[in-house]
Order: structure tokens, then C-alpha cells, then sequence
């Protein structure tokens, strides 16, 4: 089971039926689509892929998800999972717009970052930033991330690949 987190200021928990709402607006949000560069999935979409986290995900221990909340409030989502595109582990998080600016993003990476390290025995994690997302990359620059190679989507978009060692970002 995806184990409780805490930083300084977040608690990451794992998904409760009553986080479905917060998990659907988060994720229907254009802007938080448009910087983790995908299309707005449909609403119903959305609710399926959140039942699958409680019926699928969190029963076979596919990967770690959790709801982020900061004073009591909802403000995001994070994952580790294996990546597709390349053998390791991805660091994947969303954070409302009302909280960026407050390095809460960066928190939440370093609390990925931890339990990546400590409870999964990762040496190294991945990350996938829209070329474009110029903030993120930033965040990523300062926590020691390096490129690793652009990867152009069918649309011609293009993402960023980058890496850190989960040892030296700790």
C-alpha cells in the first residue's frame, strides 16, 4: 500500500473515495493540463482513472499515489512509477495554480525524492517537464536534475527528459 508522507508543510496521503472531487478539478484545471503538457481528459475519464487508483492501483501495488495536502486543503497529486520511457522510475506531480510561487512544488519533489529513495531503494528518478514549462525546468535546475533528451510528441510538442540521482539530491 502507498504509505502516508509528510515534509515540512505537505502530507501526501493515499486517495480516499471522498478525494474524487479534488482529484477530477485538479486534473479538469486547463492550466495544470496545458504545463503537464496533456489535452483535458474528460470528466468521466478522470473519475474512472481515480476508481482504478482505489480498485487497481493501491490493491496490486502498481505504483505510489497520493493526494497533497497543505493546512488541511487539497492542493495536488503526486506519483512514482515505473516510466515507459526508460528503465527507472518517474516523479509525476500537479499543483493547483492558487499555490505555485510558494515552493511547494519543490517540497513536494523533494518528498518524492525521500520516499524514492529511502522506501523504494531508488538510486536515480525521472522527470518529464514541457519544454516550454519554464518554471518547472527551473525548479528542476535548482534541485540538481539534469537533461537527459527532448522527446517530440506526434502534435510536434516537446518534452523534457531529465534525471537526478536520488542520493545526491538528499
Amino acid at each position: 500500500m502507498t504509505p502516508p508522507l509528510k515534509t515540512d508543510r505537505l502530507e501526501f496521503t493515499p486517495y480516499r473515495p471522498e478525494d474524487e472531487d479534488h482529484f477530477v478539478a485538479l486534473l479538469r484545471d486547463a492550466e495544470v493540463c496545458r504545463w503537464m503538457g496533456q489535452d483535458q481528459v474528460p470528466e468521466a475519464e478522470l473519475r474512472a482513472a481515480f476508481r482504478a487508483i482505489l480498485t487497481d492501483v493501491y490493491p496490486t501495488r502498481r505504483f505510489d499515489v497520493w493526494g497533497v495536502w497543505w493546512e488541511g486543503t487539497y492542493i495536488g497529486h503526486a506519483e512514482v512509477k515505473k516510466t515507459g520511457n526508460v528503465d527507472g522510475h518517474e516523479l509525476v506531480t500537479a499543483l493547483a495554480p492558487e499555490y505555485w510561487g510558494r515552493g511547494l512544488g519543490t517540497e513536494i519533489v523533494r518528498g518524492l525524492l525521500r520516499h524514492a529513495a529511502d522506501g523504494l531503494g531508488l538510486t536515480e528518478a525521472y522527470g518529464m517537464v514541457g519544454a516550454e514549462n519554464t518554471a518547472s525546468l527551473a525548479m528542476c535546475r535548482r534541485l540538481g536534475f539534469r537533461h537527459v533528451r527532448d522527446v517530440v510528441g506526434d502534435d510536434g510538442s516537446v518534452t523534457r527528459m531529465v534525471v537526478i540521482s536520488t542520493v545526491q539530491a538528499l
